[in-house]
């Protein structure tokens, strides 16, 4: 059986091994489904899939492509997903992982208090 990690970039390898020291269970280019922009069904692989925390994380390696389409098709679809801008924030990475995972469950936290708070219908 070959390793996921023949496949991944340098930048992929050093956030899968952080992940790995933080005990974070991950897969690797899980797939996801969205709409696009036109409504279009489509099958997305982001870097990363952590199923305890139901996000994703996109490692964004190359200047030159376009994340802020896909940040879009991913918020319209309600896909958590944060994008690890590895070659700007090349020092600085972890902190905003974790700032953003900590964004992503306050989000969470408001969305449950709204269901334990709304009237129960009877």
């Amino acid at each position: 059986m070959s390793s996921v990690y023949g496949k991944m970039t340098v930048a992929e390898k050093e956030v899968s091994n952080y992940l790995k020291k933080a005990d974070i269970w991950w897969k690797f280019e899980f797939p996801v489904f969205v709409y696009d922009e036109n409504d279009r069904p489509r099958l997305w692989t982001p870097d990363f899939y952590i199923p305890k925390l139901g996000l994703y994380i996109e490692v964004c390696g190359a200047k030159k492509f376009d994340y802020k389409y896909r940040e879009g098709v991913y918020e319209k679809n309600g896909i958590p997903v944060v994008f690890l801008h590895f070659y700007k924030k090349r020092r600085i990475w972890k902190f905003f992982l974790a700032e953003r995972i900590k964004e992503i469950e306050k989000q969470r936290e408001i969305e449950a208090r709204k269901l334990r708070n709304s009237p129960t219908s009877a």
